[in-house]
């Protein structure tokens, strides 16, 4: 299959949650033997306008990331690719939108991933690219309500959710130096307030606990761990490579989700097939407690004391180093996904 990827940023332009799933889901298909194509802004030094690298061929449709631009000039190179089926991100929203004009013309599906609403994009384009995509994907449950609400038929929107290496999970050594965990970026979103304050309320019984991760709130975190008087049970781990996360998660009884927003909670994901109980925060903005829902290893909690009481309910819960009920998220498990869905619409068509 030929498959026509549409983004005007990839990673070269600067690494994202989105752009990495992008181009995992890319290499993934061309590892596959599809012929794949993404079609971006130049990120590349030198005057070659295309080039190839792990499978993919970059071609350039403007030098500038310049959406008007790089929407005027793509359905000329959409015709030039020729591709079975299209694969758009919705953000910025102009370029997937003469994306889903182009695939009208040319017969081609155009499926669009919609990781987030973006605060830079113009939403009103939002409307008519949730209503023109043949089909929508997104990551979570969460961000499948959103792109309904701008007018997508539920039918047409698949949840397909972000992916782990369920081998590297099994194969892993196993860090038993911690009880608790708390895995995310340090932004202005973590709320690790909420997984301290929880753990405080328990200073009479015996805990350690890990703060994995790094980001500009790193400080603050640090020193209200410090004025809780627990900083010398919990331990600020920095940010490490995913290889290093999986053996303490595997040797961990709890790990807790407590941030504000969470387009996918990737580090939970990780966690929780990695055998931990998990005690999430609900929160409006986040699809974490997704992960946890209906399942005996997890709870959802309102509040620091809730979450300190859920740390003792789950006490009696046995040890676990690999939870195979989250094999359906592994990598190849995903990818048979998107396979599916493109053959579902070219099919149709």
């Amino acid at each position: 299959m030929r498959v026509a990827f549409v983004s005007l940023f990839a990673p070269g332009h600067g690494e994202t949650s989105a752009r990495t799933r992008t181009l995992r889901t890319a290499r993934a298909l061309a590892d596959r033997g599809h012929d794949v194509v993404w079609l971006c802004a130049q990120w590349w030094g030198g005057d070659h306008d295309a080039f190839d690298e792990d499978g993919v061929e970059y071609r350039a449709v403007t030098v500038e990331p310049a959406p008007v631009a790089f929407a005027a000039k793509l359905p000329a190179a959409l015709r030039r690719v020729g591709p079975d089926v299209v694969h758009a991100v919705n953000s910025p929203p102009t370029p997937a939108l003469a994306a889903t004009v182009a695939g009208s013309l040319s017969r081609a599906p155009v499926v669009v991933d919609w990781w987030r609403d973006h605060p830079a994009d113009a939403r009103r384009w939002y409307r008519p690219l949730a209503r023109r995509a043949d089909a929508v994907t997104t990551p979570s449950r969460t961000t499948k309500t959103r792109v309904r609400e701008h007018g997508a038929d539920g039918d047409d929107v698949r949840v397909l959710p972000e992916s782990i290496d369920f081998d590297a999970v099994e194969s892993a050594g196993v860090d038993d130096r911690f009880d608790a965990v708390y895995s995310r970026r340090l932004d202005r979103h973590a709320n690790a307030e909420t997984f301290l304050l929880g753990l405080a309320e328990l200073r009479g019984r015996d805990w350690t606990a890990a703060v994995i991760g790094d980001g500009p709130e790193r400080g603050r975190i640090e020193a209200t761990a410090s004025d809780l008087r627990i900083d010398d049970r919990v331990e600020f781990l920095g940010d490490l490579p995913v290889e290093e996360r999986i053996p303490i998660f595997k040797g961990t009884h709890v790990a807790v989700a407590t941030a504000t927003w969470e387009t996918f909670a990737t580090d939970l994901l990780w966690a929780v097939a990695c055998g931990c109980v998990a005690l999430v925060e609900y929160q409006a903005d986040s699809s974490a407690h997704e992960l946890v829902e209906g399942r005996e290893r997890g709870r959802l909690v309102t509040s620091p004391a809730e979450l300190a009481d859920e740390f003792v309910a789950v006490g009696d819960l046995e040890r676990r180093a690999v939870d195979r009920e989250f094999a359906s998220f592994d990598r190849e498990a995903v990818i048979d996904r998107y396979v599916a869905l493109y053959e579902e619409l070219v099919d149709g068509g």
